[in-house]
């Protein structure tokens, strides 16, 4: 009997194993939060939430990126029928191996495309191109089906549009530093200098320097020959629609400085934004001052000053006042984002260094330490690309591009180098 027993659990073994491999769940990978288009700022004509669509240009091409845990074998078919008209062909790649699919609108459509040995972890990009059509249009792909004992493991992709996600996502993961202030510091002022690194300029991009619990500061790239230097305070009124706060609620702006443009804002909460039309440069350090004095009745005033290298002179941005609020400075924080979902498979790096506070008797004191966060692109795991530290003495945050180093979030940063205590005359600010 023993030898009949041995037999059969070997027999169901083998089956057990071969059951498991055939019923390996494959994944479908959206194109609309997952793709993206090689002419970036053009994309929305040919790239959308449904994919790839009306595509004719044969020198745009596409990349859809998924991130593997483990090596192995991706199988990649179709999820659903692509739209084809008259002949065409298609050319799918991973690290430089093509395999063409030719679309008859004619015959019997075989939805696999191939499969590709992936030898290490990380980012797969998977890189679609046009070779040939017979009508005005390359095929609409809307998604792909994913399969094989590479996604076995924990996979990082969009996986749908809930929550708007397919925005979300190909904008890639924000990340933040959540400075550790000492508790029991009345902080009147916030101070830190920020470097983006030449070629990291990336358009979308917004350095968010001086972060605090109502607002934030700091500056963007908002097109080739635009930037910002940009000041927002929220409302306490919790609404994206500026319109609707009511009277008593809404943030009030003071003064402003030369040039400062100043208006409300929505979408992400609402209240009162300023910003200076300012071409900052790469590689040049800039420096933020921000102020906030509780007022005797239920406000705070909040004024920010803005140092450029190339006028060595403080600049006043603007100074609000929030009703509601009666606060020192709290929760001090710089992060980084990409605003722009075209850009999201592009890098972008910033430093930030010589982070201090001032408290309302004058007294200094320098922050060396940061915690590492990210916003729930990360969180969710849908996007890995994502990392923080200490680079040269200087906190440094990094996102986008795919790449696979990252930093897990919660992360303790210390900077070891002494800062240069800022020497400022507040009284002779404008």
């Amino acid at each position: 009997m023993k030898p009949l027993k041995l037999l059969a659990l070997m027999v169901f073994g083998a089956l057990g194993l071969k059951s498991h491999a055939q019923n390996a769940q494959a994944i479908s990978l959206p194109l609309g939060g997952n793709a993206y288009s090689s002419l970036h700022q053009d994309a929305e004509r040919t790239l959308s939430n449904r994919g790839i669509t009306n595509w004719s240009d044969p020198k745009e091409y596409f990349t859809a990126y998924l991130r593997v845990s483990k090596p192995g074998t991706l199988v990649i078919s179709f999820g659903d029928k692509p739209v084809a008209e008259g002949l065409s062909t298609l050319e799918f790649s991973i690290n430089n191996q093509p395999k063409k699919i030719s679309f008859d609108e004619g015959r019997p459509f075989d939805s696999k495309i191939g499969d590709w040995n992936i030898q290490d972890t990380g980012y797969v990009a998977i890189t679609i191109k046009g070779i040939s059509k017979s009508a005005g249009k390359f095929p609409s792909i809307q998604n792909l089906n994913i399969g094989g004992t590479a996604i076995e493991g924990k996979t990082a992709y969009v996986k749908n549009n809930e929550g708007n996600f397919f925005h979300w996502g190909r904008r890639g993961p924000s990340v933040h530093l959540n400075y550790q202030q000492p508790e029991n510091v009345n902080a009147a002022w916030y101070y830190n200098e920020v470097t983006v690194p030449k070629g990291e300029d990336i358009l979308g991009s917004y350095f968010m320097a001086n972060g605090f619990g109502e607002g934030y500061f700091g500056m963007q790239v908002n097109s080739p020959t635009e930037r910002h230097i940009l000041f927002s305070v929220w409302s306490p009124f919790n609404t994206d629609d500026p319109k609707s706060i009511p009277e008593s609620h809404k943030i009030k702006m003071l003064r402003k400085g030369e040039g400062v443009h100043t208006g409300e804002f929505g979408n992400e909460g609402a209240g009162g934004q300023s910003y200076l039309n300012y071409m900052w440069k790469a590689g040049n350090t800039y420096k933020f001052l921000l102020h906030g004095l509780p007022g005797k009745d239920s406000s705070t005033t909040y004024t920010a000053y803005f140092f450029a290298p190339e006028t060595n002179t403080w600049q006043l941005i603007a100074s609000f006042t929030r009703p509601q609020t009666k606060t020192y400075l709290k929760r001090f924080h710089s992060f980084l984002e990409n605003f722009s979902p075209e850009q999201g498979d592009l890098s972008r790096k910033v430093l930030f260094d010589n982070q201090w506070i001032c408290d309302d008797k004058g007294i200094w004191t320098e922050l060396k330490s940061a915690r590492f966060t990210t916003d729930d692109t990360g969180a969710k795991g849908y996007r890995m690309d994502y990392q923080g530290g200490v680079d040269n003495g200087a906190f440094y945050l990094k996102n986008g591009g795919f790449f696979n180093d990252y930093t897990p979030r919660g992360k303790i940063f210390i900077r070891n180098t002494a800062g240069k205590k800022p020497e400022i005359d507040f009284s002779k600010l404008p």
